[in-house]
């Protein structure tokens, strides 16, 4: 459902076509909600049936932007400021933490250096997708680089934990 505001969200900043906000989810959303090119283009169709966005202009080869209707800004809004998100209690990382005695000690430290590593190639990701933004005072600049620090910090976070919890294994079982 949140494809749903993203999309709204991304729509209401400025009109777009399909191929617009693909590439415009890639920069700023990707890192957090990730969406492919059918799931955008499926959910544009629905979005336009239920009148939250219309066509507002159409190009070559059947390109079509979109733009947000009154309804669809007051659903967007809505969803902003009186709905709260959902806590996903789900962790698969962690909870293939819980049983790492079932493997070797060597496996469970291969596995943890893996998170390690695994989050610090996200930061990097972060960083370099922080460098090649132009941030300026738009709102989606601002809040896109709120919702950014908010990536660095739980990449820094998993990786401090993950060096933490290797330095909990002892060597050898007692």
């Amino acid at each position: 459902m949140s494809l749903r505001y993203a999309l709204l969200g991304l729509v209401a900043e400025e009109p777009s076509s399909g191929y617009d906000l693909l590439r415009r989810f890639k920069i700023s959303l990707g890192q957090v909600w990730p969406a492919t090119q059918s799931q955008i283009y499926t959910e544009l169709a629905k979005l336009a049936e239920a009148e939250l966005i219309k066509v507002s202009d159409e190009g070559a080869r059947g390109r079509k932007e979109y733009s947000i209707t009154e309804d669809g800004l007051t659903q967007l809004q809505h969803w902003l400021t009186e709905t709260m998100p959902k806590r996903v209690p789900r962790n698969e990382m962690l909870l293939r933490v819980f049983f790492l005695g079932r493997v070797s000690r060597a496996q469970a430290r291969d596995y943890l250096t893996a998170i390690d590593e695994l989050y610090e190639a996200a930061a990097r990701d972060l960083h370099a997708l922080s460098d090649s933004v132009d941030w300026d005072d738009t709102d989606l600049s601002v809040y896109g680089r709120i919702a950014m620090e908010w990536g660095e910090r739980f990449a820094a976070m998993n990786r401090e934990w993950a060096r933490w919890a290797l330095e909990q294994i002892p060597e050898r079982r007692a």
